[in-house]
């Protein structure tokens, strides 16, 4: 798959037009044109991209990617060392953040409700980004109780 065919995808899937981020959403380091294997990974930690490195992907695809609001730019320890194995090793950055918060199915708020047991019914909160979530089965969520106050959104059965 060609890289410009990956990003129009995931751009069409998870909508980042639609969000005021704290960061760049989509492609934020360019790697290879042809992309072949994808690792995927929550933040663009040094060892996620050893690991893509490791694996000989070619893209790498994160919910927190670089260049945050506020953030200090300058390209300096960690940072070099992050962008320089992407850049040395022709590796695709992909990083979606509060597109990946908000997606109805694919989301994370969405994927937590799912494997609590829980069914997400809708969303709430700025942008759209948090998640109502109704029981499914009270037998299995009853290990979750406790954590009910700490989980936003969730309604009482």
């Amino acid at each position: 798959m060609k890289r410009e065919e990956l990003v129009n995808y995931l751009d069409g899937l998870l909508e980042p037009a639609n969000f005021k981020d704290y960061c760049p959403n989509g492609l934020q380091v360019e790697g290879r044109s042809e992309v072949r294997r994808v690792i995927a990974g929550v933040t663009a930690s040094q060892a996620l991209l050893d690991a893509a490195v490791a694996a000989g992907a070619d893209a790498v695809l994160v919910h927190h990617g670089f260049f945050w609001k506020g953030e200090d730019g300058r390209i300096t320890g960690i940072r070099r060392q992050r962008l320089g194995a992407l850049i040395e090793n022709n590796i695709n950055l992909l990083a979606y953040h509060l597109p990946l918060d908000a997606h109805p199915e694919l989301g994370n708020n969405a994927q937590l409700a799912s494997r609590l047991g829980w069914r997400a019914t809708g969303r709430f909160g700025e942008q759209a980004i948090g998640c109502w979530a109704n029981w499914l089965n009270r037998q299995a969520s009853r290990r979750w109780r406790p954590m009910l106050p700490m989980v936003w959104g969730a309604r009482r059965w």
